[in-house]
């Protein structure tokens, strides 16, 4: 039996990378895609550059370990048309993309910018990183798995964009603009559960809860939540998106417009297909 394709943006550390591994675990081959292809590259995070752990290269280690074959594809979703690029190399070089999960977001500045400080075009970036290039990828990938009657879209969202900032976003809070283009990623699942009610499909919109990112550190950005509470790590995280992908329990949670991954680590865990 063949093995299934998963695509996954923003795949080079964190969240990504984790969750590569755990689909190759589950019999996926992996095309991964990110803008950090080797070790030590320098890359602009928020308000830095600077290079970070993790790259392309390491996640497919990591993935080719655990059973699966690896396709390295650099992209930014700050040019949608890299990222369509890349799902055209890997459906030609690993087969029809099966699961699509849009991981990637937008790391530039004006995140951390307050509403009179954020410059339009800053917004501009971040709705095209955010909103329109999991837009562009879906419409890519979807008619051919409604043509094969399966196929899974996961969106990575934020609790930010459902829930009021405790303080300023240079107080430890959050700034407008980013949460604004998650709550617009977010309507993207109710509007293609409800047009696209064919069985063998699947949408869901995780939030990984808090989870202290290496760009996070390397802005000096949430210390203080940090402290407060124990951050997730991104391997439970990606445990609950391989259960949602490959699993019929998951699809009680189909009806659910997001998914708060914290809260289901527990019940996966629990899981006999945990």
């Amino acid at each position: 039996m063949s093995r299934k394709v998963a695509f996954i943006t923003g795949a080079s550390r964190g969240i990504g990378a984790e969750t590569a591994v755990q689909l190759a675990k589950a019999g996926y081959d992996i095309a991964i895609t990110a803008r950090t292809l080797k070790e030590g590259s320098e890359q602009t995070y928020g308000a830095v550059t600077t290079s970070l752990s993790g790259s392309l290269e390491v996640t497919a280690a990591r993935v080719e370990e655990a059973g699966g074959r690896a396709l390295c594809l650099t992209s930014d979703i700050l040019k949608p048309r890299t990222v369509l690029a890349a799902i055209d190399e890997a459906v030609a070089t690993l087969g029809p993309i099966d699961l699509l999960f849009n991981n990637a977001c937008y790391q530039g500045p004006g995140n951390l910018s307050r509403f009179l400080e954020v410059e339009v075009e800053q917004v501009e970036a971040i709705f095209t990183g955010n909103v329109t290039t999991p837009t562009m990828a879906v419409q890519k990938v979807l008619p051919s798995m409604i043509e094969r009657g399966s196929g899974v879209i996961i969106n990575m969202v934020s609790g930010s964009a459902v829930n009021n900032p405790p303080v300023p976003v240079d107080q430890g809070g959050w700034s407008f603009a980013y949460p604004a283009s998650k709550a617009a990623l977010i309507r993207m699942v109710p509007a293609l559960r409800i047009e696209h009610t064919e069985p063998g499909l699947r949408f869901f919109n995780v939030e990984p809860g808090f989870v202290y990112t290496q760009v996070m550190k390397a802005n000096h950005f949430g210390e203080e939540a940090a402290a407060r509470f124990g951050p997730t790590d991104p391997a439970d995280v990606a445990e609950v998106i391989r259960w949602l992908a490959t699993t019929e329990e998951a699809m009680a949670y189909h009806d659910k417009t997001i998914i708060f991954a914290p809260q289901l680590s527990k019940t996966v865990s629990e899981s006999p297909h945990g």
